[in-house]
């Protein structure tokens, strides 16, 4: 970035008795700070501002300076506050009383305040020398009270603006019963009444003669809201603050504690209570770091195990797509069966799969979810960069699951996966929780409580929409830290080694969202500092005489895979059970295997011999298997056995298939020939599909993908933030633009024209005056209008005219442009200190 630019001689008398507008103070300012206030709020960039006046125009819009006040520490937004109730403008001493009250030397306070007030104003929220302090305008109506919206000191109108509408006579009445001296107009009249109440001693002997009740009536109304109702017979309590002005109409039936007997009572403080500095995060409780990365590893182990399950599951047959988008809530519930999970969990890690890309819909005409390609290149990582990609995929994600099952504002259920899920606060929130339990010892653990408040102190909450509901940054906050726990990022409140090693250490907190380059070096570090933590993988089972099997650990991916057909999961854990059923050795067998198969499968992979009841089962279920074969006719059924198609014929349950004898070894039924398949499975047989060629059908669980598909973008919140190589060519563009609207013309022979635009001169003038200009070396002022017929006014340093077109250094884009003269409106040499 460029060394600050000298702008005295444009600033002139302005600079030395203290800049007259906001406009004036950016234009003394470095370009350093220039580019820092354009980093901090990168909404004034778009577009890029012609010069410094429109820089400081959009500076004090009221959605910019919403946005700005929106993003300031608690003590800065009470600075800002006390700001609002000051005179305008403020010295800095009265802004400190304000801030201190009568605990004038509170060093928390003093030593902060500075600080405070420079943030404001490389905000630009605060302008002007220090004993001039100006809250911009559109800021100083956001938080200065009306009865509308009252303002977050607690403090009502001043004395003046309370009295506005009030009937001189009316006023007269109020100083005399406060024991001052009747004026000759109200305007002293309530400068008398103001500088009463501004007097602490003569104030405090005012009170002093007020009853009891009065008193209570003005420590009810001390903190805010400072309104009230009184009757149209007040009682006399009441009706002794009517008339001493301590209580002002408002509106009609409603009064008014006055601001500056307010800031009395309080002892001077805007606020009650000033936080200048953040809470600290007390520790909840040590653990051992190794401790807490084991179990947290084990987490991580889980989770990638999870989303498998639930992938694998969706594989060959996903969940249909609502006509709106989204998972219904029937599928949910029936994903977190499946997972054993609360609803909730399951949202989660339904969502988390689609955030990593693993999970999308198929785009067919009865649309499904299902895995996408990508799944199955995740599958072939090793198990700490599978839960690498899942963990940064989750930091990144606007996509929010904690609001599945919620309302939207139109009163609809939000659904996982539906189009409405995405909160854009969600990546930086993530990332400050994680960055703040960085800053604790590894192993230290806080509660969510004390997160919260620091992050409140951090960024103070906006209100809620509904009475006693947190906000969305403070839910945000509790879902990362649930979250976290689920994928093993943290683990007892406390944030794990690979946690700690996803947050990018240049920063603790970035400003902006990682790049995907920083974003996958921060996964090779996680996977790094996961991968030792992690159990080997195993490729043996213990197989048992009760038809199960005990995987000691985690299995490789082969026998997994394998397994997960030919048993189903009775139990998870350091060892996971599986139970071998005539359902599953079936299901493996409709995946193409044979009996011969399976046997060998179970003796090369247990280190106990395959039980006798485990080798009947397969055999009996193989013996039977397939003996039934099931067609599209609707649907027929086929056995060489005529007695099995009489029992089942003879069979009741067979009803609801509506089968009837075409020939001694052939059936008809008049369903589908999947739900024949699952009826007669429902009545104890082990029919299999048939081809039109009369071939069994081989059915594999990982037959269904979606086409390609990317995963979903993040939505930013608001405008991104500018890279560097962006900021300094703003910049540039900002002062060259300024510079040509700024400086000083030599007066022309020939009067400007009426309406202040750009100059006019004659083809002849204009080429006589380049041409003196390339002899001198000096720069002019040039008004030019391009093909498209945009006007613009620039400053240019000819160096070649010829062929029609001038050829220059154009200050206004900071590079040498050429420009053809017949669309140059005239030219004017500028005064002798600018040239």
């Amino acid at each position: 970035m460029t060394t600050p630019r000298e702008t005295g001689s444009r600033s002139g008398g302005a600079a030395r008795g203290g800049p007259r507008t906001l406009a004036e103070e950016l234009r003394a300012r470095a370009d350093d700070a220039l580019a820092e206030l354009l980093r901090a709020r990168p909404d004034l960039l778009n577009p890029v501002p012609g010069d410094l006046t429109q820089l400081a125009t959009r500076a004090g819009t009221r959605a910019s300076v919403m946005r700005a006040l929106e993003r300031l520490d608690r003590f800065a937004l009470q600075t800002a506050e006390a700001l609002a109730v000051a005179p305008d403008p403020c010295p800095y001493g009265t802004l400190s009383a304000l801030m201190t009250g009568d605990a004038a030397d509170d060093p928390r306070i003093a030593g902060a305040l500075p600080g405070a007030v420079a943030t404001l104003r490389e905000q630009a929220l605060v302008w002007g020398g220090e004993d001039r302090l100006r809250l911009v305008r559109t800021a100083r109506e956001l938080l200065a009270p009306s009865p509308a919206h009252p303002s977050p000191t607690g403090l009502g109108p001043t004395v003046a603006e309370a009295t506005a509408g009030m009937s001189p006579g009316r006023v007269q009445q109020i100083i005399a019963a406060a024991g001052l001296p009747g004026t000759h107009d109200p305007v002293s009249a309530v400068a008398a009444l103001t500088a009463l109440f501004e007097d602490r001693a003569r104030m405090a002997e005012l009170l002093a003669q007020a009853p009891t009740e009065s008193l209570a009536v003005l420590d009810r109304l001390l903190w805010g809201p400072p309104y009230g109702t009184v009757t149209a017979d007040p009682a006399p309590h009441l009706r002794w603050l009517l008339d001493r002005g301590l209580l002002l109409p408002a509106t009609t039936g409603s009064v008014v504690l006055p601001r500056e007997a307010a800031l009395h009572l309080r002892g001077g403080r805007a606020h009650r209570s000033p936080e200048p500095a953040a809470p600290e995060l007390a520790p909840a409780a040590p653990h051992s770091a190794r401790t807490v990365d084991a179990a947290a590893a084990g987490q991580a182990f889980t989770a990638v195990g999870t989303v498998e399950e639930l992938l694998t599951a969706w594989e060959s047959d996903g969940p249909l797509v609502l006509r709106a988008g989204g998972l219904s809530v029937r599928d949910l519930k029936r994903a977190a069966s499946v997972l054993d999970t609360t609803e909730a969990a399951a949202a989660f890690w339904i969502e988390l799969a689609y955030a990593a890309g693993l999970l999308a819909s198929d785009g067919e005409v009865d649309e499904r979810y299902a895995p996408t390609p990508a799944y199955d290149d995740w599958l072939r990582l090793p198990a700490e960069q599978r839960w690498a990609r899942l963990a940064t995929a989750w930091l990144a994600a606007t996509r929010t699951a904690g609001l599945v099952g919620g309302r939207d504002a139109k009163g609809r259920t939000l659904n996982a996966l539906g189009p409405d899920l995405d909160r854009s606060p969600a990546p930086e929130v993530r990332h400050r929780v994680l960055a703040l339990l960085a800053t604790l010892p590894p192993g230290t653990s806080v509660t969510p409580d004390t997160v919260l408040h620091r992050l409140h102190w951090e960024r103070p909450p906006r209100t809620a929409a509904e009475p006693g509901a947190e906000d969305l940054r403070t839910r945000l906050a509790r879902w990362t830290l649930t979250e976290a726990e689920l994928l093993g990022v943290t683990n007892r409140g406390a944030l794990s080694g690979p946690g700690r090693a996803l947050l990018d250490p240049e920063s603790a907190a970035p400003a902006h969202p990682m790049s995907d380059a920083e974003a996958g070096a921060c996964a090779v570090r996680a996977a790094a500092a996961l991968a030792p933590l992690l159990p080997e993988p195993v490729d043996h089972i213990l197989l048992q005489a009760d038809l199960t099997a005990v995987a000691p650990g985690p299995l490789k991916r082969p026998l997994a895979q394998m397994l997960s057909v030919l048993a189903d999961i009775e139990s998870k854990g350091g060892a996971t059970v599986y139970r071998f059923t005539p359902a599953s050795v079936r299901r493996a067998l409709d995946a193409g295997q044979t009996a011969a198969d399976l046997k060998a499968f179970l003796t090369g992979h247990s280190r106990t011999p395959v039980p006798q009841p485990l080798a009947y089962l397969v055999d009996d279920v193989a013996r039977r298997h397939g003996h039934l074969r099931v067609g599209a006719a609707s649907s027929y059924l086929r056995c060489d056995d005529e007695a099995v198609l009489a029992e089942i014929l003879a069979d009741r349950r067979s009803a609801p298939l509506r089968m009837r004898r075409l020939a001694p070894t052939v059936l008809a039924a008049q369903v589908a020939p999947d739900a024949l398949l699952e009826g007669l499975r429902a009545m104890g047989y082990a029919p299999a599909a048939e081809s039109a060629e009369g071939d069994v059908v081989v059915t594999r669980a990982d037959a269904r993908r979606t086409p390609p598909r990317t995963a979903p973008a993040p939505v930013p919140e608001g405008p991104p933030v500018p890279g560097e190589t962006l900021l300094g060519a703003a910049v540039r563009a900002i002062r060259a633009g300024d510079m040509a609207s700024t400086a000083e013309r030599k007066p022309a022979a020939a009067p400007a024209p009426a309406d202040g635009g750009l100059p006019r001169t004659t083809s002849a003038e204009t080429l006589a005056t380049m041409q003196a200009a390339v002899l001198t070396g000096s720069a002019v002022w040039i008004g030019y209008v391009n093909a498209e017929g945009a006007a613009s006014q620039r400053v240019i340093a000819p160096v070649r005219v010829e062929g029609g077109f001038v050829t220059g250094y154009d200050h206004t884009a900071d590079e040498v442009r050429t420009y053809p003269l017949h669309r140059i409106t005239g030219v004017a040499e500028l005064a002798d200190e600018h040239a």
